[in-house]
């Protein structure tokens, strides 16, 4: 299985004003990045860390898929999102920053199952009322 997480570069880095948002997704990336630290005691062949800047289409570095919404009747790509590609070629995507923090969260879970190493993540105020809710 390979996974590529895509962000926002400027979400990340706290150029678009909103440390909400720049919190969760530091979040993510902290997560992602652990994750592919143990990737092999959970059997993923690869797990990328993608910085989308504005006007990249969707972002798609390693995984060829990207996500699109209709926003005031204009299509819209995501900038950020999770995509998964199992064994089979099958792709499975995560737009929505909850669901990204979740499917990361349970990663580490699993691997905390398979190493005396601590492994969490400390999350962020924001990134863990996100998961709470």
């Amino acid at each position: 299985m390979r996974m590529e997480l895509r962000v926002c570069k400027h979400c990340f880095e706290g150029e678009h004003g909103n440390p909400q948002k720049t919190a969760v997704t530091e979040d993510m990336v902290r997560c992602a990045r652990r994750v592919r630290e143990y990737k092999d005691l959970i059997g993923l062949d690869s797990l990328y860390v993608t910085m989308v800047e504005e006007g990249d289409p969707g972002g798609a570095e390693e995984l060829p898929a990207i996500v699109a919404r209709i926003e005031n009747d204009q299509i819209s790509l995501s900038d950020t999102q999770l995509v998964m590609e199992d064994d089979d070629g099958n792709m499975l995507v995560y737009p929505e920053p909850k669901d990204v923090l979740e499917v990361l969260t349970r990663n580490i879970d699993q691997i905390s199952q398979h190493t005396r190493q601590d492994v969490t993540v400390e999350l962020s105020t924001e990134g863990a009322e996100l998961l709470s809710a």
